[in-house]
């Protein structure tokens, strides 16, 4: 433990240093596409996802950093679709950009910092390290909802992420003062043991842990600490609100798993009961809302609350009657559901970065009208993606939301059977303006009659995305194994 133990945070060097040498080497990049720039951001992803996917497959847990640090193999996995969901929405993103003014150099490095942002909080074993990682995440992304900086609807929209992610981060950093008032360390395994062995002054745990989950429901973008999310989802650019809605949902599983199940779980009677009143109001609130929107990317924001809710949902059953038994399974069904949401979404919001063309914003549910008209292949593959938000068999999202229904009734609790029952009767409900995405896309007289064209990167990309979507709902087991392999070794360490 009090090793510095350089080779555990090797990708995380690797990115950092590459960060600085794509932002030292765009100085010198004429080309107006910025293909220098690209390629050597998309190359640097790959090699640091490798890396992960390579420390993963090890299935070795070591500590660095004095034990401030753990590389175990939940952090490498979760790190490794973090890569791959930045390199998808770079690719997406590209053409979105250039025709914008915003195909810069900031573009490439500020999404190679707030991927750096989130490694660092998937492998924080300390309240300092989460918070840094925290934080450099999401000062990169404000930045990036501001990069238009004559569009006065992202500047609104970067002001208001600006303003609500410093509170949250003031509720998040107040209760880990309070954690470390009252344990006395600043260390995660610490804490676990400092809680386990009970301590007099409980209440104040508690208080510490409402302001923790306060931090962490603001995050993950749950009722009723969701008002950020529709308006900053809306006002910045799609480019941009992709990278806010694809990678940073993995890094807040992550720290909620670190702090809540790693750290806290001998307060989880506590915690749990704020996550339910959580999930409750998140799916109320995300799928009733949504049916009302005509703004599409207002629309998936709210989708994003409802989504939340339901993987919260599957971390309220971890402890059940003091027995920790469930926990394996119910925190990999709700890391399951973590990966293959933002799988979906991030082909839900390349369609919508796909429509858009120079001087339009293709926001309008309207403006799908037709697609299967203009592009059936397209249309095809976002039906794909409704149905998997929408959670139809046999996509992948249908098997997330049953693995997570799995785990809140396989403990046999009366209550948790009801939560159960709530979850279902509030998708079905859900599922309603999902469907009428496709009855808009085949059934609707197109505005444009334009054949819809792509780059064939973005064609190549969108089309893998949606098979990854189908095949994994046709084969879950494998992803699902990976999953539960990484909660296990990091509950058994």
């Amino acid at each position: 433990m009090n090793d510095m133990n350089w080779l555990a945070i090797y990708p995380e060097i690797l990115l950092l240093v590459m960060g600085c040498v794509v932002a030292l080497a765009d100085l010198w990049v004429t080309d107006e596409q910025r293909r220098p720039t690209y390629w050597l951001t998309q190359l640097t992803l790959v090699v640091v996802g490798g890396m992960h996917f390579a420390y993963f497959d090890a299935g070795v847990t070591t500590y660095a950093m004095q034990g401030m640090v753990v590389a175990d193999p939940m952090g490498h996995l979760l790190a490794g679709f973090a890569c791959v969901a930045t390199l998808i929405t770079l690719v997406y993103a590209r053409p979105y950009a250039a025709s914008r003014e915003m195909l810069k150099g900031e573009l490439f490095i500020l999404a190679l910092f707030a991927l750096l942002g989130i490694n660092v909080m998937l492998s924080a074993n300390n309240f300092l390290v989460i918070y840094l990682g925290l934080e450099l995440m999401s000062l990169s992304l404000y930045a990036l909802v501001a990069l238009r900086r004559d569009h006065a609807v992202s500047t609104e929209a970067a002001m208001k992420y600006f303003v609500l992610g410093a509170l949250a981060s003031g509720f998040l950093l107040y209760g880990l003062s309070m954690m470390y008032g009252a344990t006395g360390s600043l260390t995660i395994p610490e804490v676990f043991d400092v809680i386990t062995k009970g301590i007099p002054n409980k209440s104040v745990l508690v208080f510490g842990t409402v302001f923790v989950v306060a931090g962490l429901a603001f995050k993950l973008g749950a009722a009723p600490f969701h008002m950020w999310v529709p308006d900053v989802y809306q006002g910045a650019p799609t480019a941009v609100t992709l990278m806010i809605g694809g990678a940073p949902k993995l890094a807040a599983f992550a720290i909620t798993v670190r702090l809540l199940v790693e750290g806290m779980s001998g307060l989880a009677v506590d915690w749990q009961q704020m996550l339910v009143v959580l999930s409750v109001m998140s799916l109320l609130v995300g799928n009733l809302a949504a049916i009302a929107q005509t703004n599409f990317k207002r629309m998936l924001a709210y989708s994003t609350i409802a989504n939340m809710g339901f993987m919260v949902l599957g971390l309220t059953a971890g402890v059940v009657n003091e027995s920790t038994q469930w926990g394996s399974n119910a925190y990999s069904a709700a890391m399951f559901y973590a990966v293959t949401y933002v799988l979906t979404t991030l082909g839900t919001f390349g369609m919508v970065i796909l429509l858009s063309r120079a001087g339009h914003e293709a926001e309008e549910i309207k403006d799908l009208a037709g697609l299967a008209k203009r592009s059936p292949w397209f249309a095809l593959v976002m039906t794909l993606f409704m149905f998997s938000l929408a959670g139809i068999p046999p996509m992948v999202g249908f098997y997330a939301k049953l693995a997570v229904l799995q785990a809140l009734v396989v403990n046999g609790h009366p209550f948790y059977l009801g939560l159960a029952i709530f979850a279902v009767v509030v998708s079905l409900v859900g599922a309603f303006y999902y469907l009428r995405i496709v009855k808009v896309m085949f059934f609707d007289a197109p505005a444009d009659t334009t054949p819809l064209a792509a780059p064939a990167d973005v064609r190549f990309v969108m089309t893998l995305n949606g098979a990854a979507v189908l095949v994994f709902g046709l084969m879950p087991g494998g992803l699902l194994e990976l999953c539960k392999v990484a909660i296990r070794q990091a509950l058994a360490t």
